[in-house]
């Protein structure tokens, strides 16, 4: 027996393989690593095939050299044979430290003693073929050689006494990114560094594997950055040129996850291929789409254990009180074809659409409450739909496919209110509209609730037209089919599509039927939103005291019904009309009160809109500064939500206080973009009250000439840039302007003419509803009939009304700026008006395109 730091023997204090190129990315985890071993005896690196285990450890390993007095020992085990003869492991690892076996004496224990004065550390690689051989010979060795550390690479842990099992990560992005673009320059000298999105795509791809990316890079010999991101659909054919002095399994990432396959039983590989289906599951979901006659339902939990251990399954988090899982994506797709060939996909992915069809259904009706839940639960289905949502578009993906339009149609309806108050209304819309385009023939039960879902769907993104017309047709289904809750939902809906359009007689109607409906047991979701909608349009019809006791109302029950969400709709309804009464400190406290609500559910569509109620108060109140921090919140919230009428009422907001900061010019050209963005998106034309009060002083200023010229110039700047402009903090030199308070509404008043309807929408389209001082200059007021003007006069306010100045007016015209200067100052007289904005908006309402 000899001892590794015996005088009999000089021995080199390493055998560890030099690392063939520069080591890129992962300094978190070489210094965790580091200080890991300065505690821990035992340490097992844990991942997938191809996540850089080894050479994890060999960079490791080559750090801490000094740190171990008889140094560091690599163990190669990869090309050991599982079917070989007993002690292979310890046989190996005897003959890398040149111990020699004695007679009639454990080979182990022979080892344990050479080893038990030594301070050197024992790299053992790749062990996931030989764990029970790795684990007895760790376990004795630690018991015997005080001084001793292991550190084993395996696709599985050792599970033994004292092991610390260290998962190794795939790459950072940004890491990932360095890899391939340092592989790739070593393949093609002169690669550029930066290749911007494929690059980043290709990274994304390929779940930041080193393995995946280093045989992506190799690629480049022959194909473009492009071309390799394009072909990832096919990656185990693209990823099959490795190196060739690598061993057999890292020459392809086929071959990196046949290893890992060929070391499970069969009804492992029989769970792996079907969970194939999933985009992330929980436990519960594995049980019911992978379960049946050939996979007992019991013995999922520990075969999925088992994956999870072996590294083929990703532990994803906690979502909603379950663990969730995934697999790689490369993984998922080897699966996948394992999942073809055993002819079970169309059984999986059926089954899969189903499961996501009753949960959603389930839980649609928890979320409106249909089903009694408190909020907590609630709540947390919100996160769980974030999780979900690859699975939904999977679901709905299939059924498109197979011509299911039933199912997929009715996860459609079913999943509205979560997209809806997360601002994803466009695409669910897209969703939606392509299962209703071949939707014929199916029953009213199913057609009617589709259309009222969809109808809410366009009151989210405050498409009130359509959502009209969605729900018109809704009504008809669903009093066929005899949904009373849905036909109440299609009733206020088309309430609030009738109140956007001034048909205040025709909403009343609509939401007295719906009263009559929610009258009925399990219909306070509907009567408690019929009481907010109604809320709003008494607001708007300037019955204050009678919309405070509504919206009080509707909060009241929506909280008794554990729907915060709704109690916060109708929280943003009481905030504005206490603005409109001039009680800027309660109109603070309403917001302020919904927002802990909506943050909690990260609501963002009506989270932006209690945050521009909170920036128009700070700004009433004289404190530009909280004034910004709360807009601008607001607005990158509704730039997220993609809503474009949404976006024009918080760049409409920020002209008035840009305003108020002393940046007339920048005010003007921000409400020009947000009329631009108004018009473009469905609504009305011209200036509403609030943004008319801000440019009231403006022209008095500067003067109408110039106002006109930077209102066509706020016309023409694209949305990206008008936000941007509106979020530019204001200059150091700009002198603030004072503001004078708004006066409050008097409680008797009638709507303003011409002002912006503002409603409520379910369930994301809080509003801010349009009563406000009648503006110093009616906007839209026909005080003179158009034919009153003279045909060239109804050109040019057809052409102001596009945002032209003077001169583009001449030039469109082929006329001089002076002519044009003469008409419209006729054409002001005429009507009776005192700006362009107003000829601008009065034109649209009365004069035809041609």
């Amino acid at each position: 027996m000899t001892s590794l730091n015996s005088p009999a023997k000089t021995y080199a204090k390493t055998n560890l393989p030099e690392e063939p190129n520069d080591f890129i990315g992962r300094e978190r985890d070489v210094a965790d690593l580091r200080r890991l071993l300065e505690t821990m005896r035992a340490v097992t690196l844990c991942g997938p095939g191809g996540i850089g285990k080894t050479r994890l450890a060999l960079h490791v390993s080559h750090s801490l050299l000094d740190a171990y007095p008889d140094g560091i020992w690599f163990v190669e085990l990869a090309e050991v044979s599982l079917d070989g003869p007993p002690d292979q492991v310890t046989r190996k690892t005897a003959t890398v430290l040149g111990v020699a076996e004695e007679d009639s004496r454990p080979l182990a224990a022979t080892l344990a003693d050479a080893l038990r004065p030594a301070g050197a550390l024992l790299l053992l690689d790749n062990c996931e073929h030989l764990v029970d051989e790795c684990a007895d010979l760790t376990r004795v060795l630690m018991a015997r050689c005080p001084r001793l550390r292991v550190l084993a690479t395996s696709r599985e842990p050792l599970r033994m006494a004292g092991e610390n099992v260290w998962r190794v990560p795939p790459l950072e992005p940004a890491e990932a990114a360095r890899l391939f673009l340092a592989r790739a320059g070593a393949v093609r000298p002169g690669f550029p560094d930066g290749e911007g999105t494929a690059v980043a795509e290709i990274t994304r791809a390929l779940d930041g594997v080193p393995l995946a990316l280093e045989l992506a890079a190799a690629r480049i010999r022959v194909l473009s950055v492009d071309q390799i991101a394009s072909r990832l659909a096919d990656r185990f054919r693209l990823l099959s040129a490795g190196d060739r002095t690598a061993p057999p399994r890292q020459r392809t990432l086929r071959a990196a996850i046949d290893w890992s396959h060929e070391l499970l039983n069969e009804p492992e590989r029989v769970l792996l291929r079907r969970l194939s289906v999933f985009q992330g599951w929980t436990l519960e979901q594995a049980e019911l789409v992978c379960a049946d006659d050939d996979l007992d339902v019991g013995s999922i939990l520990d075969l999925l254990t088992a994956l999870v251990d072996k590294s083929l399954v990703v532990v994803a988090g906690e979502t909603a009180g379950e663990v969730r899982f995934r697999l790689l994506d490369s993984i998922r797709q080897y699966a996948a074809e394992r999942l073809a060939a055993a002819g079970e996909t169309a059984m999986l992915r059926g089954r899969h659409r189903d499961a996501v069809l009753e949960a959603a259904e389930r839980h649609g009706e928890i979320a409106i409450a249909e089903l009694p839940a408190r909020w907590r639960e609630r709540a947390a289905l919100f996160f769980r739909y974030d999780a979900e949502l690859p699975n939904v578009h999977a679901a709905l993906a299939w059924s498109l496919e197979q011509d299911e339009i039933e199912e997929g149609l009715r996860i459609c309806t079913a999943g509205r209110t979560y997209w809806i108050v997360r601002g994803r209304v466009t695409q669910w819309s897209d969703w939606s509209d392509r299962f209703l385009a071949r939707a014929a023939g199916l029953p009213p039960s199913v057609l009617g609730p589709a259309l009222a879902a969809r109808a809410q769907l366009a009151v989210g993104s405050r498409d009130f037209a359509q959502a009209g017309e969605f729900a018109r047709e809704a009504l008809e289904h669903c009093r066929k089919a005899g949904d009373d809750f849905m036909t109440a939902a299609a009733l206020i809906v088309l309430a609030e599509a009738h109140t956007r359009a001034g048909r205040v007689t025709e909403a009343m109607e609509c939401l007295d039927e719906a009263d009559v409906i929610a009258a009925l047991p399990g219909q306070e979701w509907n009567r408690a939103y019929a009481l907010t909608v109604r809320g709003y349009l008494q607001t708007r019809r300037g019955r204050l005291r009678e919309a405070r006791e509504l919206l009080e109302t509707g909060v009241q029950i929506m909280r008794d019904i554990g729907q915060l969400w709704g109690a916060s709709h109708a929280l943003i309804g009481l905030g504005r009309l206490a603005e409109l009464r001039g009680d800027l400190g309660a109109a603070r406290d309403r917001y302020a009160e919904a927002q802990p609500i909506l943050r909690e559910i990260e609501a963002r569509p009506e989270l932006a809109r209690a945050l521009a109620g909170l920036g128009r108060v700070a700004l009433e109140q004289g404190d530009p500064r909280s004034a910004r921090e709360s807009l601008a919140a607001s607005l990158r919230l509704s730039r997220t939500t993609g809503i474009r009428l949404d976006v024009a009422r918080a760049l409409e907001a920020f002209a008035a206080l840009v305003a108020a900061e002393g940046d007339d010019h920048g005010s003007v050209r921000l409400g020009g973009a947000a009329a631009a963005l108004r018009e473009a998106a469905g609504g009305p034309a011209g200036t509403g009250s609030r943004l008319e009060r801000t440019l009231e002083p403006i022209r008095k200023r500067l003067g109408e000439p110039l106002v006109a010229q930077l209102w066509g110039e706020g016309r023409v700047t694209s949305p990206d840039e008008a936000v941007a402009q509106a979020l530019r903090a204001p200059a150091a030199d700009a002198v603030p302007v004072p503001r004078e308070p708004e006066p409050p509404t008097n409680e008797s008043a009638p709507s303003t003419p011409g002002s912006e309807p503002r409603l409520a929408s379910e369930p994301a389209a809080a509003p801010t509803p349009a009563v406000a001082p009648a503006p110093a200059r009616p906007l839209a007021a026909p005080v003179t009939p158009p034919t009153t003007l003279t045909t060239r006069e109804r050109e040019i306010a057809r052409l102001v009304a596009r945002g032209l100045t003077n001169r583009g007016i001449a030039d469109e015209l082929v006329i001089s700026p002076a002519t044009v200067a003469r008409h419209v100052t006729n054409i002001l007289t005429k009507l009776g008006f005192a700006s362009r904005a107003q000829v601008a908006a009065w034109a649209v309402e009365n004069i035809p395109a041609e």
